[in-house]
């Protein structure tokens, strides 16, 4: 298993609820272009419409040497999931303040796997407090190696 892109903003702006492991529905550019690392998850998140998941604003760079039937680059991709787990996130979404993102892409067995998670914002506060619980654990390790 190789992770090739993770979305980094997204456990420091939201609070991670729950996750599930999807595959995506690609071009041949696009998969090549994945196992080059060319991916940002960043600004992406999960839309459902007509009990279909889909990701919207992942970008994935155009293949080098791909020709005039290379992929677009920020198109809106199909995710792969189970009838219940679609189920379970449109239900999480309908709550106000939930929101479906990307963690982390990654390749399993030669296929492209999104690990996502639903989630819900956090403010201003919620963010200060989460930055402090990371201050002391650390200043907590470092007087343990001492």
């Amino acid at each position: 298993m190789k992770t090739v892109a993770t979305n980094r903003k997204a456990r420091h702006e939201y609070f991670i609820k729950d996750t599930y492991e999807s595959g995506m529905v690609l071009t041949g550019t696009e998969i090549k272009s994945i196992r080059q690392g060319k991916v940002t998850l960043q600004d992406s998140y999960v839309s459902i419409i007509n009990n279909e998941a889909f990701i919207v604003n992942m970008h994935i760079a155009q293949y080098d040497q791909g020709n005039r039937f290379n992929h677009e680059e920020t198109r809106t991709r199909k995710l792969l999931l189970h009838k219940r787990e679609i189920q379970k996130l449109n239900k999480a979404t309908q709550q106000q303040g939930y929101t479906i993102i990307p963690l982390s892409l990654y390749l399993s067995k030669g296929l492209a796997k999104l690990e996502i998670a639903v989630a819900e914002g956090k403010k201003l506060y919620d963010k200060r407090q989460s930055e402090k619980e990371r201050t002391i654990k650390r200043e907590l390790q470092k007087e343990y190696r001492k």
